[in-house]
């Protein structure tokens, strides 16, 4: 069986899902198999529940009249079944990649874009080689554009989603320090997230360009076509402004304030509003979908609770990403204390990164530093420092944190924002 046979039926179906706890009438179930799990044992589960069909990797639950199909992967099927549908609904389609920012961007494109039109896009953070098919089979024929985020920590992953989308826009949000053991230091990460653009090149699409951004510039220079702002001689150019820590944007003497905080973020603002402007999105549509993002997926994201004032930035993080968060907290009016924890999958890298991250945070005078994790212990040994989020907790419990502002900014796997209750 091949996508192109399959295709009649899959047109048939609601969604497709990977996860047979969420299978329902008119779906495709696929089931993954793993060490510890074949899911082809749900299969006919799946199908009592109603679904169209179940595509299975172990032979032996196969039921061809029962529309449980076999096929020697189920990864490879839902990769060359999600390029043959992008090949089919033929709508434009804009990819994003970076370090730092890649979906709070997506989720403001979105924002922008949907002023207009009828968008599909990564719904959370299902970026990656099952994520970005999911996303693209997901597409129904009423979408009229796609943002489709695009994750990666090795080099090639980010040239196989391009291959899989087909992308005819994208957009490097930065280059950053992230994922430094598997790109294998930061010349890696920049050969990697490039991948995107050698795509776009390849295939004579459109690259959108930070032109504030040195390696954005060098890495498309003489390419056309571009879509770029950041300088006087950009498409577009923007001005920054902040409103009690609030970043937004002003284009020709007309403004729109986000909720979003950090300069960073100006940034990605800048980045919607010029993909809007080229989709003919008008300003005031621009604005109207800026001032009504409300993030709330752990980016960025500012809460007011107990009388305190807290950022919470707990989904990733990098050096570069908690370099620019430190400094952009440090310029809240009123006491501050920041609880910072692991930055991942430094390899070699991460005790130099994080003894730097802890000098910067100690050189920006803050009122109370508070690290969770075991790099970050390694090297704080003369302060509050913690090995789990849990262990902070229990100590919150006996001695609360008195000041103003909190900030609180960690890799995902720390989970910090569990210490949230008790600090308030």
């Amino acid at each position: 069986m091949n996508a192109a046979s399959f295709y009649p039926l899959f047109l048939k179906a609601n969604k497709v899902t990977i996860d047979s706890r969420t299978v329902e009438k008119n779906d495709i179930f696929f089931a993954f198999s793993g060490e510890n799990f074949n899911a082809a044992v749900s299969a006919e589960e799946a199908i009592d529940k109603g679904a169209l069909a179940v595509i299975v990797e172990d032979k032996t639950f196969e039921k061809k009249e029962s529309k449980i199909f076999y096929v020697p992967s189920t990864l490879d099927f839902l990769q060359e079944l999600a390029s043959y549908h992008r090949n089919e609904v033929k709508i434009p389609i804009i990819a994003l990649t970076g370090s730092n920012g890649k979906t709070t961007t997506k989720e403001i494109i979105h924002a922008v874009l949907s002023q207009k039109y009828n968008v599909q896009y990564t719904f959370g953070n299902l970026n990656n080689h099952i994520g970005v098919p999911l996303t693209l089979l997901s597409i129904k024929p009423e979408h009229q554009l796609a943002v489709v985020e695009m994750g990666a920590n090795h080099q090639k992953e980010i040239e196989l989603l391009c291959k899989i989308a087909q992308p005819n826009y994208g957009y490097i949000t930065n280059f950053g320090k992230a994922h430094l053991e598997g790109f294998g230091g930061f010349a890696g990460v920049i050969k990697g997230k490039s991948e995107l653009y050698d795509y776009l090149k390849s295939a004579g699409q459109t690259i959108l360009v930070n032109e504030n951004d040195p390696l954005q510039v060098e890495k498309t220079q003489n390419y056309s076509p571009r879509i770029t702002f950041g300088n006087s001689g950009s498409d577009y150019r923007f001005t920054e402004f902040s409103n009690d820590n609030f970043v937004g944007l002003s284009f020709n003497e007309e403004t729109a304030q986000s909720k979003l905080t950090g300069n960073y973020n100006f940034t990605n603002l800048c980045a919607a509003a010029s993909l809007g402007f080229h989709f003919g999105v008008d300003f005031a549509q621009v604005k109207n979908a800026i001032e009504n993002y409300t993030p709330t997926n752990m980016r960025s994201q500012i809460m007011e609770m107990g009388g305190k004032t807290f950022v919470l930035d707990t989904y990733n993080a990098n050096p570069s990403s908690m370099t620019e968060s430190l400094k952009n907290f440090s310029a809240f009016e009123g006491s501050k204390t920041i609880i910072i924890g692991d930055m991942l999958e430094l390899g070699e890298e991460s005790e130099k990164e994080h003894r730097e991250i802890l000098a910067l945070a100690k050189s920006l005078h803050f009122n109370e530093i508070i690290t969770v994790g075991k790099h970050f212990k390694k090297v704080n040994v003369h302060a509050q420092s913690y090995e789990t989020s849990q262990e902070l907790s229990q100590a919150l419990e006996k001695n609360k944190i008195h000041s103003k502002n909190i900030l609180l900014k960690a890799s995902r796997g720390i989970a910090l924002e569990k210490v949230l209750d008790f600090i308030v």
